[in-house]
């Protein structure tokens, strides 16, 4: 037998050092190679590291939440002999590459670019009572027994909680059967046959049942990159600047346009209108699409439109960018955006594509409210905040009449845009997106 040491491999685009968001093993777990062993973050991105040898976990470098440089040990795993380099030889060594106890370079070119899964674990983990009655009457007892990882998740694949948000069910009231008690996609289909069998609580007893349960869910990954990302932008002066606007008129050329062009062109939504507009006004107002660097005092405008979509995921936030966004018709607009997103729901958007925005368009969609307070999205200075659309009485020439209305809530950074060219940009966006003629007119 001999030991085979793994450290945190080289990235590359000069990334020295990431945050251990993950494990998917514990000391004594059996692996195989290219089995995922841990999850780790970079700037970008989260990254799933395989492993490059057969054998058994000795011990694990590090907690989870920790930030490790690259060329730490991140594992310890024993080998058949000629497996792996012996321990002293990779500690003197001190390479980063295969036979000093790294990746091989093939073996971190399979690891798959997943952002937020460690945070998918953790939403998991959010609705699970320490104390909850399972509804086929597990005790608590057997709940505090089962493994859980050192960040306090359950033992699972991402594909496997994927799979249990599907059938709503929460993993820490499932017994895995796998190695070293991971829950597997039988445990969770048997757990769901029981639970359909099992006499459960009386509606009346389960809305009253009394709770203290409590959890402590750790800020780690994503969600401690977008706690560190909010409170920068805080730091920022921001003025916010709300608009209301009469959508009346661009709804029903959207709905003119995916009548007619739908079918063969794919659905428009609002946003990619909304997108048009924005591209137009910043040509009358190109300090909106723009970047502040305030350590060195310098302001960048750009030609280009890099529009960064903010998009719910799992995870948490995550602005995935349209590049060159003056150069989509509405309808290559609205087939980025879609893919964009689904890249950044299911963890695969490249890098490339989660940087370099220079100016934001964020939505609630359907909950959107009346007024909300978008938060800049540093180093950008304008963000472009969509409304709930609502039906309401408007007086128009004199007479009462109902008409589609949206507001816009807007914020800049106070620092580089003035109050009022905040709100001459808002009134331009208005302007367009009132007589929507405009959007396809140079």
């Amino acid at each position: 037998m001999s030991v085979h040491i793994i450290k945190m491999p080289d990235l590359g685009e000069g990334i020295a050092e990431v945050e251990l968001v993950a494990w998917h093993v514990q000391p004594g777990d059996q692996v195989t190679e290219d089995q995922p062993l841990a999850d780790v973050m970079t700037e970008k991105a989260t990254v799933e590291i395989p492993s490059p040898v057969v054998g058994k976990v000795l011990a694990l470098g590090a907690e989870v939440g920790k930030v490790l440089a690259v060329g730490a040990e991140l594992i310890r795993i024993e080998t058949e002999d000629g497996a792996g380099a012996p321990v002293a030889a990779q500690e003197a060594s001190g390479a980063a590459e295969p036979d000093g106890g790294a990746l091989s370079r093939a073996a971190l070119s399979r690891a798959v670019p997943s952002q937020g899964q460690a945070l998918s674990a953790s939403a998991d983990a959010a609705g699970a009572p320490a104390d909850a009655i399972s509804p086929a009457g597990r005790s608590h007892a057997a709940d505090a027994a089962r493994p859980i990882r050192p960040d306090g998740h359950p033992l699972a694949s991402p594909a496997v909680r994927q799979h249990a948000r599907q059938l709503d069910i929460e993993l820490h009231r499932v017994t895995g059967s796998g190695p070293g008690g991971r829950i597997l996609h039988q445990d969770l289909e048997a757990f769901a046959a029981d639970a359909s069998a099992a006499p459960g609580l009386s509606q009346a007893q389960a809305l009253y049942q009394a709770r203290h349960d409590e959890l402590a869910v750790p800020v780690i990954g994503l969600r401690r990159r977008i706690a560190q990302n909010m409170q920068e932008a805080l730091r920022i002066p921001h003025f916010t600047y709300v608009e209301e606007v009469d959508v009346t008129e661009i709804e029903a050329l959207r709905a003119q346009l995916n009548t007619r062009f739908g079918a063969e062109r794919g659905h428009l939504t609002l946003l990619p209108l909304l997108l048009r507009a924005v591209v137009l006004a910043v040509r009358e107002f190109p300090q909106m699409n723009a970047r502040f660097d305030d350590k060195a005092g310098v302001v960048t405008q750009y030609g280009a439109v890099h529009a960064g979509i903010a998009t719910q995921t799992a995870a948490g936030l995550m602005v995935p960018v349209l590049r060159h966004a003056e150069s989509h018709s509405p309808w290559a607009s609205a087939q980025e955006i879609v893919r964009l997103a689904e890249a950044a729901r299911a963890g695969k958007a490249r890098r490339e594509e989660l940087g370099g925005s220079t100016i934001t368009i964020t939505s609630l969609g359907a909950l959107g409210g009346i007024v909300s307070t978008p938060v800049i999205n540093h180093p950008e200075v304008a963000i472009i905040g969509v409304n709930r659309m609502a039906l309401r009485p408007m007086i128009r020439d004199g007479a009462v009449m109902p008409r589609k209305m949206m507001n816009l809530s807007s914020s800049f950074d106070h620092r580089v845009i003035d109050g009022m060219h905040a709100a001459e940009f808002v009134q331009s966006l208005r302007g367009l997106l009132e007589c929507p003629a405009l959007l396809f007119v140079e």
